[in-house]
């Protein structure tokens, strides 16, 4: 079988890697011919812009909607966002139209792929499938409130149009088949982590990196993701952090990753006096993920109890697992469904920073919690591994209308 994912992200973060590569990856081991058209955040300077790696042909057709130059994204005034999406939204379609495939594969409802995706259906009779992994309108960066609503329409109609949507948590589930679209034509697909990007690490090197960034000897929480809200409060984190070291004063906050937030958020550590126990990375390379996990004693999530957390499913919790560190959210959306009974992680209340920080200081304090912990993670992501996952998929793509 012949597939296209449309995406409107690049793969080179570790959030780009999280989903769609793990799924085109799959499905080219298990004998399919797949290609990927993507955008790029910094098409301009990119070289090369088509090849194959993995049996995955990737093909970066034009710039994204947002800009990355090292850990920080720029965004486009509404002129220039408008030029911008119309770029992409021709290249995606023409290379949507062009190629010879049996099924194109949505990644996200946005305008950009939407659109290409479903003018290769009405031209070409391509099988379009649409894959659903946040709250889109929740979630987006957004200059003005026409933008929200755009994404937003998208968002609600798109569903309709295709011939099955896919989507990581029951929140989004139910809140399409609230819309009005058809239970059976929702499928879940968890999200997970690819086995062999998770082995383990060479013990000298993960030495080397904690004495470059001085955690040698101190207790560590870690967060591994984008610094941008509403997808990740991490002033609640910050706040946590507080009053976490009034009892463990020479903790440490490793926080991995970039985002719109990275240089704010720096500025709160400072107004809040804890700059100096706070590491911000900036954004490291996808094969660097694994080893930053192992840095920290416990990995965190932090989230309110909205919309955009519900929507969600946190890629830090199957990874944490796969990498053998404790895993600490609060109890919103799917999390603690996806921690099993018992639970592989505490769940701490939502939006509180006094309940997340005795949350972190159980597990950092008390040994047998943490070795509990870590053995469920190990049995409980056996089943989220990507080539599980990946079979699931296949025989979705194999079921004829």
């Amino acid at each position: 079988m012949r597939i296209l994912f449309l995406l409107t992200q690049d793969l080179d973060s570790p959030s780009g890697l999280g989903r769609y590569w793990p799924m085109a990856r799959q499905l080219a081991q298990r004998g399919h011919t797949v290609q990927i058209s993507a955008l790029h955040s910094n098409y301009a300077q990119l070289n090369p812009r088509r090849f194959t790696k993995d049996g995955v042909l990737v093909h970066y057709v034009a710039p994204m909607h947002v800009r990355k130059q090292d850990s920080l994204k720029t965004y486009y005034t509404s002129p220039q966002l408008l030029a911008v999406t119309a770029r992409a939204t021709l290249a995606l379609a023409w290379s949507a139209l062009r190629a010879a495939v049996d099924i194109i594969h949505i990644a996200k409802p946005h305008p950009m792929n939407s659109l290409a995706g479903l003018l290769a259906h009405t031209l070409r009779g391509r099988r379009i499938f649409l894959d659903c992994d946040d709250w889109e309108a929740g979630v987006g960066h957004f200059n003005a409130n026409w933008q929200r609503e755009v994404v937003a329409w998208f968002e609600n109609r798109v569903p309709f149009l295709v011939e099955r949507v896919t989507t990581n948590t029951h929140f989004t589930r139910q809140r399409l088949i609230a819309s009005g679209l058809s239970e059976a034509k929702i499928s879940y697909l968890s999200n997970g982590v690819e086995r062999d990007r998770f082995f383990p690490p060479d013990p000298a090197r993960l030495a080397a990196l904690r004495e470059e960034l001085g955690l040698q000897n101190r207790p560590v929480i870690g967060f591994v993701g984008s610094l941008s809200r509403p997808g990740h409060p991490l002033e609640l984190l910050l706040q946590a952090f507080v009053r976490l070291r009034e009892s463990l004063p020479q903790a440490r906050l490793l926080i991995v990753g970039g985002g719109d937030d990275l240089l704010h958020l720096q500025a709160l550590a400072q107004q809040m006096g804890i700059g100096d126990a706070v590491i911000f990375t900036g954004r490291i390379s996808p094969d660097q993920v694994s080893l930053y996990y192992r840095l920290a004693d416990v990995q965190v999530d932090p989230v309110l109890d909205d919309a955009a957390a519900r929507g969600r499913s946190p890629l830090k919790l199957f990874e944490s697992w796969a990498c053998g560190v404790p895993f600490v959210s609060a109890d919103v959306g799917d999390r603690a469904l996806l921690l099993g009974d018992p639970p592989a992680g505490r769940l701490a209340q939502p939006g509180n920073a006094d309940a997340l920080a005795a949350a972190l200081l159980e597990v950092i304090l008390n040994p047998t919690i943490s070795a509990q912990l870590i053995q469920r993670g190990f049995h409980r992501v056996e089943q989220y591994y990507w080539d599980t996952i990946g079979q699931q998929l296949d025989l979705l793509y194999r079921n004829e209308p």
